[in-house]
C-alpha cells in the first residue's frame, strides 16, 4: 500500500512538473500590420472569423506548415500565416482601465491611463509589474491587468 501511494505521489508532482514547464514554455507574436486575417483553418480560402490591428498579441498554440493555430486574449482561436506575425513582445489590457505607473509599483506616480483592448509594447518585466511604451507614454502597468 505504501509503494502504491508513493507512486501515485511520483505520478502527481511529475505530471505538475510537466504541466508548469507547458505554462513556462508558451509561445507569443504579435500581428505585424494592420487588418490581418485570423482565419478558421490554415488556408487562404478558409472563412475570414476577425481582422486583426497592428502588434495584436496572440498565444501560439500549434503550427500546421506556415500556418499557426492561434489564441487572443478572450481565448477565440484561429489561424494567421507565419509571415503576418513576429516575435516582438506586445500586451493588451484586459482590465476596464488601469494606471499606468512612473515606476513599477502601485506606489508611484501615475502618468497615465489604459483602457481595455489598448495595445502596449512590453519592454521588460520586474515581478508583477511591466514596463510599457505606447507612442506617447513609458511606464508601469500590473501584470494582472494586461495580456499575457
Amino acid at each position: 500500500m505504501l509503494r502504491s501511494l508513493g507512486k501515485i505521489f511520483a505520478f502527481g508532482m511529475l505530471a505538475t512538473v510537466f504541466t508548469l514547464s507547458a505554462a513556462v514554455a508558451a509561445e507569443y507574436v504579435s500581428v505585424v500590420k494592420d487588418g490581418v486575417n485570423l482565419r478558421s483553418a490554415p488556408g487562404t480560402n478558409a472563412e475570414i472569423l476577425f481582422q486583426l490591428p497592428l502588434n495584436y498579441p496572440l498565444e501560439v498554440i500549434g503550427k500546421e506548415g506556415q500556418w499557426y493555430k492561434v489564441s487572443d486574449y478572450e481565448g477565440d482561436k484561429g489561424y494567421i500565416q507565419e509571415s503576418l506575425v513576429a516575435k516582438t513582445p506586445y500586451v493588451i489590457v484586459k482590465a476596464k482601465e488601469c494606471k499606468i505607473y512612473a515606476g513599477p509599483g502601485a506606489k508611484e506616480k501615475v502618468v497615465g491611463n489604459g483602457v481595455k483592448e489598448v495595445i502596449l509594447q512590453k519592454v521588460e518585466q520586474k515581478g508583477d509589474w511591466i514596463k510599457v511604451t505606447h507612442p506617447s507614454l513609458t511606464g508601469w502597468v500590473s501584470k494582472s491587468s494586461v495580456w499575457p
